[in-house]
């Protein structure tokens, strides 16, 4: 087992609350990071576990974890733990899971699931579409298709997107959620290989030649991935292509940083909109 072997990793670092008295981690704690690579599985497939297994009608149940040890991790390291599904069966699908220190492997466990009936944990067959989506990233495939269009076109997909993120999840009014602005802007959604959206975003006709990007929102369980920049640098290059000089946007505060590695400036102080913090951000597209 390399690390090579796998396309889906996540950091930990050891923490105090891990160590025993050997000051090593204790042996139980490697199938806690393991499950957090599951965890880390699924958002690499742009999957949101939740909703991904309510839709398909069953859950995934754990029936069998092995764990061999080769090496310990101590305090303060700095784990790069891989995930990988080796085979799915018709009712089972089997994990592979390397915990690496650096390029040396510590520990390897192999996690076998079964999914099942959610109320009854009676076994059914894996569903073809969760097969497809597994074998899909494991060849190395991308996990989700960009879509640009109308608000005809793309309304129905990416208005229950903006309503969890915006509505529930922030507070925002829904009234003012959708506006008249959707009619006139070029959107964009990204949709995931089970034709969920996961990601949306709008383009906001030019003015002064100055486009306006806005409505930008990932799904909660997939953020960290690539998906939201995905869609950002899509909808720059829409707004290059249309001949706009800028675009603009009013950044959430927290995201400040996100948008300022896709080469966005602060363009103005902090202020409140739909009561969250803001602050206005440009960036350049042409002399």
């Amino acid at each position: 087992m390399q690390r090579q072997d796998f396309h889906c990793f996540v950091r930990l670092r050891v923490r105090w609350s891990e160590i025993d008295q050997q000051k090593i981690v204790f042996n139980a704690h490697y199938l806690t990071y393991a499950d957090c690579a599951v965890t880390e599985y699924w958002r690499a497939l742009a999957l949101p576990y939740e909703a991904t297994m309510h839709g398909l009608g069953g859950d995934v149940f754990l029936k069998k974890a092995s764990v061999e040890y080769h090496a310990s991790a101590r305090l303060d390291d700095l784990l790069d733990v891989g995930m990988r599904c080796a085979r799915i069966g018709t009712s089972s699908m089997v994990f592979e899971c390397g915990i690496f220190c650096a390029d040396r492997l510590l520990v390897a466990v192999e996690l076998v699931y079964v999914f099942a009936d959610a109320a009854t944990q009676t076994k059914r067959a894996v569903p073809a579409a969760l097969r497809a989506v597994i074998e899909h990233f494991e060849a190395g495939g991308e996990m989700v298709e960009l879509r640009l269009g109308d608000w005809a076109a793309l309304g129905p997909q990416a208005t229950p997107l903006r309503a969890a993120v915006f509505v529930q999840e922030q507070g925002v009014p829904p009234e003012i959620e959708l506006d008249a602005l959707d009619a006139a802007s070029l959107h964009a959604v990204a949709v995931n290989r089970l034709g969920r959206p996961v990601a949306t975003g709008r383009l906001l006709p030019a003015e002064g030649g100055e486009g306006r990007i806005g409505r930008m929102a990932v799904d909660r369980a997939l953020r960290g991935q690539r998906w939201g920049r995905m869609l950002l640098d899509a909808l720059v290059q829409a707004a290059r292509e249309r001949g706009d000089a800028a675009v603009a946007l009013h950044a959430q505060c927290h995201a400040e940083g996100f948008y300022r590695r896709a080469g966005f400036t602060v363009a103005g102080e902090p202020f409140e909109e739909a009561g969250i913090a803001h602050v206005e951000m440009r960036r350049t597209l042409r002399p």
